[in-house]
């Protein structure tokens, strides 16, 4: 082979490893454009997913508030109810004693009225 050959062969054998070089360059190059966009694409997702995540969250805690504000005002309530059920019981309780039509036995006899249990008839005194 002469020079001129072998210098052709030496100098194509170069350009084809340039090309193949470009070649694995530029497919590195959009192998890493791609993984870019694909980042991104998740990136966005999870912004999405933690947008929705914190909203459920507020929804959560403002439902929970709104649970224990409802709570208090139940035991406040439940309260009130023992001390008005307090009030009608004493209220009763002084009734029946002050009342001289009152079926109890203790006002029969501090008053001297006849009662069941005596037949009808006047304690002694």
């Amino acid at each position: 082979m002469s020079t001129e050959a072998i210098v052709a062969v030496i100098v194509a054998a170069i350009v084809v490893i340039v090309l193949l070089g470009l070649l694995a360059l530029r497919g590195r190059n959009r192998r890493t454009v791609e993984r870019r966009e694909k980042a991104v694409e998740h990136r966005r997702a999870a912004e999405v997913h933690t947008a929705r995540a914190e909203r459920r969250e507020a929804e959560i805690a403002e439902r929970q508030a709104r649970a224990e504000r409802e709570q208090a005002i139940a035991r406040e309530q439940a309260a009130h109810l023992d001390e008005d059920r307090r009030a009608a019981e004493d209220r009763r309780e002084h009734a029946r004693r002050i009342d001289p039509d009152s079926d109890n036995d203790d006002n029969a006899k501090r008053t001297g009225a006849a009662t069941e249990d005596d037949g009808g008839r006047h304690p002694r005194r």
